[in-house]
């Protein structure tokens, strides 16, 4: 793949071909997703000592069986949930360990480390145990209740954070209350960066979101960016829908209604006066991607109110307008495109990022 250019003024998008084509689909599982940080859920997973909570690293992408465990000293970890002897899962469900993990198999047990413990009928092995017996830790990071992981991780993880906490952080995230009646999951016929690309930019507010663009001033609508993340402002169109600023935030007399967060390369956080949508962007074919909204409260009285009391009609139009883009750079007319640079720049930036990781020996 060509690089693009730094230069947004002269810069062409990806190649159309990109967004079907089952070679970069294929590349970009190890040189982007495995790389990267991926999202597990928040540290209610995992409340008491010794809980387990099995998962895929990311579904129906990388199938990779993973265990978040609290362990012994009250600290999350991540190990691999495959038995070191034969390869069995060793947990299939959310448990409670009982002192050991145990493998149904052949009887191997390992501490709620991963270090190995024991296995019936070794007599005569040789070499045994050695390290390659343990289990494998998986890096794990979290920051404020929510927790991810990454296979070989190529971003520092403090450095994909820091912008949003440096925003954000005033907020007491830690304390919003997951709410799963307002948590849904969403199927879009279309490839997984094509529905990223229409979430950074606001150039199609007033197209396809009629009802949105009420509650935001268009003319104020900025990108902010960093090296893995960048940033949407919304401005409101009246106090009534934006944020009660602290003195200490950069936006501090600013009528805000929402920030727009997008980090590398799949995942969406959503801060509105009433708390959080975050969004998971999975990639399953090269034609469909799964969406995952999971809905943080931090002020219900406050949910139906502004930009973000109308997420799932905003969803929709996305989803409406992206499969219809997905088969139009499917075109065999269709090569390149050019980007705006007052209010492409978030998009110029994540192709900029695609190109990197793809280019990457």
């Amino acid at each position: 793949m060509k690089k693009i250019d730094s230069n947004i003024k002269r810069a062409k998008t990806l190649p159309g071909k990109f967004y079907s084509n089952k070679d970069f689909f294929e590349k970009s599982k190890e040189k982007i997703f495995a790389k990267s940080w991926q999202f597990i859920g928040d540290e209610s997973l995992v409340k008491t000592e010794n809980s387990a909570y099995p998962f895929s690293y990311l579904d129906s992408l990388i199938d990779e069986p993973l265990l978040l465990i609290k362990n012994q000293n009250n600290k999350e970890i991540c190990l691999s949930n495959v038995c070191t002897h034969r390869g069995n899962i060793l947990i299939e469900n959310p448990c409670v360990i009982n002192k050991d993990i145990i493998c149904g198999y052949h009887g191997r047990r390992f501490d709620n480390c991963g270090k190995f413990k024991s296995m019936p009928e070794t007599d005569g092995m040789e070499n045994f145990p050695c390290k390659s017996d343990d289990l494998v830790e998986v890096p794990l990071k979290k920051w404020k209740q929510f927790l991810f992981s990454s296979l070989d991780p190529a971003i520092n993880f403090d450095e994909l954070f820091s912008f949003m906490e440096s925003i954000v952080g005033w907020m007491p995230i830690e304390n919003f209350i997951y709410d799963p009646v307002r948590s849904r999951d969403y199927l879009v016929k279309s490839n997984w960066a094509l529905y990223c690309d229409n979430y950074l930019e606001g150039f199609h507010i007033p197209f396809i979101h009629k009802d949105l663009a009420k509650t935001l001033d268009y003319s104020q609508y900025n990108t902010v960016i960093d090296k893995y993340c960048n940033l949407q402002k919304g401005f409101g169109t009246g106090s009534d829908f934006c944020f009660e600023l602290p003195k200490n935030s950069e936006d501090f007399g600013k009528e805000i209604a929402a920030y727009y967060f997008w980090l590398f390369p799949n995942i969406m956080f959503n801060f509105y006066p009433w708390g959080l949508s975050l969004n998971i962007i999975k990639p399953i074919s090269e034609k469909l991607t799964k969406v995952e909204f999971r809905t943080y409260i931090w002020d219900e009285s406050k949910i139906d109110l502004g930009a973000g009391s109308i997420l799932d009609k905003v969803e929709r139009e996305d989803e409406a307008i992206v499969e219809r883009v997905q088969k139009g750079v499917s075109s065999r007319f269709y090569n390149h495109g050019r980007f705006s640079p007052k209010m492409e720049k978030g998009v110029h930036h994540f192709h900029q990022l695609i190109s990197h990781f793809l280019n990457i020996d």
